[in-house]
């Protein structure tokens, strides 16, 4: 078996992206925040600074729940998407 770049791999996902966000996060909380641990530790940067608030795009998320599980504010609040919605993995 040919073996292929984690690179290659990931372009080969798709993505069906639902109208609602499966993940939420209130930026009110992210202010407060000093870490800003998302901005850094999401796999997909979902997450970037503009300026000293967060800005968040749930498009090419990766449904590791990363981000729920390293904010030391509680300011995310995740769900898997629905049904038939967000990533489909070609490769496990």
């Amino acid at each position: 078996m040919k073996r292929m770049r984690l690179e290659d791999i990931l372009i080969n996902n798709v993505w069906d992206v639902d109208y609602e966000p499966h993940i939420v996060v209130d930026s009110e909380k992210c202010v407060e925040c000093d870490t800003k641990p998302c901005i850094n530790l999401c796999p997909a940067g979902c997450f970037t600074l503009l300026g000293d608030k967060i800005v968040f795009s749930y498009e090419g998320c990766l449904e590791c729940g990363t981000c729920r599980v390293i904010c030391p504010r509680g300011a995310v609040s995740w769900n898997y998407p629905v049904s038939g919605k967000g990533i489909h993995y070609r490769f496990g």
